[in-house]
């Protein structure tokens, strides 16, 4: 079954090379090419990725209910690649084609969108969004299905499942950033965004090679809606009939008068089972929302590495030699080269001296590694505030406030401590959600269990749009907004320490919740020997 594991493991990568092949470097695309502002495109990316975050919920019940989980990633794939392939049509689609921009670029100005492109580009962006709403909460559930829970080796190899499956993951990605986002910047969008799509479909081909040998898990066969409206309606009523089945004193014995009679109360009884079934699994869902809630803050910190730490980073000195600049989104590739280096230490290296310790043999449990995770977070957005703070310092010393297109002499390495840490916190944070939200969910719905770590990021990243645009109308009616298209006279490092102060308070609240949650499976804490 490892094998087969390791099937998932290229899908998973090659989906992630298609996706941050488009989110990594979009910020950079929509303030060029579709001449948005700084905060207005911020804003949008942040809601799409909310939207891309939030979609796993359904595709994750829909997968769990009816479709099942090949068939789901079958279908999203599918999606997918009709989408990428529509994405890298609509970068043809501007109003004077090539003349144009040949023509504005001789004469320093920049060619508008038609708003055909607009439209088109957005709506094949969001079909991605819907392909990966049904793609990402089913192919790491579907791999972990390929270990069987009751055999010890591949108990074992299951929790190694979820570190590797993130190793592997964040290797894709670290290549992708890199590749695509000097593809993107000095050859062409169309190839940018034409590229993620031929790969998608290789992955596709690959998926379907290990068909016949899966493990397949049957899923439910009502509707997500009408099981979770009798789960309410059973939970609502649980006071007004007693749960338990009939007595042994007041047995009932088929006669001819009474067979309908008995029949009856068997069907009633079976409701009353069912009833409770659906209880348990919504309260199995209802007791993960505060540790959900207050990790919402982490997301939103998450949120910036893909937008305003990209425009700081264009403003910078990206030389290397005489020739080569580093495009601004490739920094975000330290973020997955420190989970690559750091992922393997973590398993080999901090596990077994935090065993040492704890006792646990996965060193410390699944919740202590996400608060570990979220203080590393609040780390780097203290540093990214520094940092921000001396460029605007440098900026102003070098009699560069007004001029935006002139690169602040400063290195574009001060911004890799930011995120190196991110990274760092990702292998805390990110893991752990995942095998917690995997664990502790009702095991019928475990699809829906990674859709919920998900939907922390969606819900993370329209709160991160909210605020930009809420701060942006309120600080520009003051003369000077924090996010303005001349990043030397905004304040960027306003909002970076804004989010450390909510991520201090975020955590504060999530310790206390930690420390009083109750595992579904102690046992399950004991059952593991690289993650918990």
């Amino acid at each position: 079954m490892i094998i087969f594991g390791e099937f998932d493991v290229a899908v998973e990568i090659a989906e992630r090379f298609a996706f941050y092949g488009v989110s990594a470097n979009l910020i950079t695309y929509l303030t060029g090419p579709l001449g948005e502002g700084n905060a207005a495109a911020a804003a949008a990316i942040n809601a799409w990725n909310g939207v891309s975050q939030l979609l796993p919920l359904l595709g994750g019940a829909l997968a769990d209910s009816w479709l099942g989980r090949y068939r789901t990633i079958l279908l999203a794939s599918l999606l997918y690649i009709l989408g990428l392939a529509m994405l890298a049509f609509s970068t043809l689609l501007s109003t004077g084609g090539h003349q144009c921009s040949i023509a504005t670029v001789a004469g320093g100005k920049t060619c508008p969108p038609s708003t055909l492109q607009v439209a088109f580009f957005y709506v094949s962006l969001y079909m991605v969004a819907v392909a990966q709403g049904g793609h990402k909460p089913c192919v790491q559930a579907f791999g972990a299905d390929q270990f069987d829970p009751s055999d010890p080796e591949e108990s074992v190899s299951r929790s190694s499942f979820f570190n590797w499956w993130y190793f592997g993951m964040c290797g894709g990605t670290a290549v992708t950033l890199v590749f695509l986002s000097y593809v993107q910047d000095n050859i062409g969008w169309g190839l940018g965004f034409g590229i993620p799509c031929v790969v998608m479909a290789c992955a596709l081909a690959v998926f379907l090679l290990g068909t016949r040998t899966y493990r397949y898990y049957i899923s439910g066969s009502k509707k997500v809606a009408a099981r979770a409206g009798e789960a309410l309606a059973a939970w609502r009523s649980r006071g007004k009939s007693s749960p338990l089945p009939p007595q042994a004193s007041q047995e009932r014995h088929p006669t001819a008068t009474s067979a309908t009679e008995f029949s009856t109360q068997v069907e009633e009884d079976e409701q009353v089972m069912g009833n409770a079934g659906l209880v348990e699994q919504a309260k199995g869902i209802v007791r993960l929302f505060p540790i959900w809630a207050t990790c919402l803050i982490y997301a939103v910190a998450f949120a910036q590495s893909s937008t305003f730490f990209t425009k700081q980073a264009g403003t910078l000195d990206r030389r290397i030699g005489d020739h080569v600049k580093v495009p601004p989104a490739a920094l975000q590739s330290f973020i997955s080269i420190t989970i690559v280096a750091f992922i393997p230490i973590y398993d080999r290296v901090v596990v077994p001296l935090a065993r040492r310790y704890t006792g646990v043999p996965s060193g410390i449990t699944m919740l202590q590694r996400i608060g570990a995770g979220m203080v590393l977070s609040l780390v780097s957005m203290v540093i990214a505030a520094l940092v921000e703070t001396r460029r605007l310092r440098v900026a102003r010393d070098a009699g560069l406030v007004d001029k935006a297109g002139v690169p602040v002499p400063m290195s574009l390495w001060w911004m890799v401590p930011q995120y190196v840490l991110f990274g760092a916190a990702d292998v805390f944070t990110m893991v752990g959600l995942q095998e917690f939200f995997y664990d502790q969910v009702p095991d019928k719905l475990r699809s829906l269990g990674l859709a919920l770590y998900l939907s922390i990021f969606g819900v993370g990243s329209f709160i991160s749009s909210g605020l930009v645009s809420g701060i942006d109308r309120a600080t520009a009616a003051r003369g000077g907004s924090w996010f303005s298209n001349n990043l030397n006279r905004a304040h960027l490092d306003y909002f970076y320490w804004l989010i450390a102060a909510l991520s201090a308070l975020e955590l504060l609240a999530y310790s206390y919740f930690a420390v009083t949650f109750k595992y579904k499976n102690k046992g399950a804490l004991f059952a593991t020997s690289t993650s918990c």
